[in-house]
């Protein structure tokens, strides 16, 4: 029967890679955008020890960074069910590893990055456009209606309010310490007395390594856990679930454009875009 099991490569240590790849954002849209919802099942599945225990998880990670909400809630996933499993967390990094991205790379164990990787940008940001000249050309005028000053801020529609630039700021510095907390937390061979570290700076792969972000270099993914868990290991890439963007459940459906729908558009934007970990 073991002889049948090794035939069958059932004997063979496997470990599992989630990719995590696209900016980090609530809503999928057409893009390639990641979001919590987008991997559930992904790293839920990664981790199901009932056939198979993992040698480790691996997560393949190439994001510019996006949503704070969505970094950690992705992150607390994956360590609980790595603390709940007893499962290694490997970190991989290929192009970039930026902020929200970095934010997702907490979550191993041990972090690797290609030589030329950029990793870092341990910040956030608020990014909203001022469209209000823009509307007075087109002879459109904002007719917000709202309950409390405080409803709206950084309203595109207006000049910047003083008040509003305070507030944001004091909001994003809460973000900002808690993104470093984690950092602290996470990474234990950090150079604390590096200066730009937490200043949003990005460094290269190799500066990362020396600096404590990861824990070394290297540019080949299968090697680096080949070398680890020998030649016979099997990587099994966690599969997304498959989705259809440009079908609507509705087979009637029209595509729509007009003045309202800009100007709601623009809005929405600017709302979910303000507090970012870009």
């Amino acid at each position: 029967m073991q002889s049948v099991r090794r035939l069958l490569g059932r004997d063979k240590p496997v470990v599992r890679v989630i990719p995590l790849v696209g900016s980090i954002m609530a809503r999928s849209g057409g893009g390639r955008n990641l979001n919590f919802a987008g991997v559930q099942k992904q790293v839920e599945d990664a981790f199901d020890c009932k056939k198979v225990q993992p040698k480790a998880v691996v997560l393949n990670i190439n994001s510019p960074g996006g949503s704070a909400v969505q970094s950690n809630l992705i992150y607390s996933r994956i360590r609980n069910l790595a603390d709940k499993t007893k499962v290694p967390v490997i970190s991989f990094i290929e192009d970039t590893c930026a902020s929200g991205g970095y934010w997702l790379a907490l979550a191993g164990d041990e972090i690797y990055a290609d030589p030329n990787s950029v990793v870092g940008s341990i910040g956030a940001l608020s990014m909203v456009f001022g469209v209000e000249e823009t509307l007075k050309k087109l002879g459109f005028e904002s007719r917000i209606i709202k309950a409390g000053k405080n409803k709206f801020r950084s309203n595109p529609f207006e000049p910047q309010n003083p008040d509003d630039v305070v507030w944001t700021k004091n909001f994003l510095s809460e973000i900002h310490d808690n993104f470093k907390a984690l950092v602290k937390e996470r990474r234990k061979s950090l150079d604390l007395n590096h200066k730009t570290i937490f200043e949003a700076d990005v460094f290269t792969g190799r500066v990362a390594a020396k600096i404590g972000l990861i824990d070394g270099v290297h540019s080949d993914l299968s090697k680096l856990i080949k070398d680890r868990y020998g030649d016979e290991v099997v990587l099994k890439k966690m599969q997304a679930k498959r989705r259809f963007p440009f079908f609507s459940n509705s087979a009637g459906a029209e595509l729509r454009v007009n003045a309202a729908d800009i100007i709601h558009g623009i809005s929405e934007a600017g709302m979910e875009s303000k507090f970012k970990t870009y």
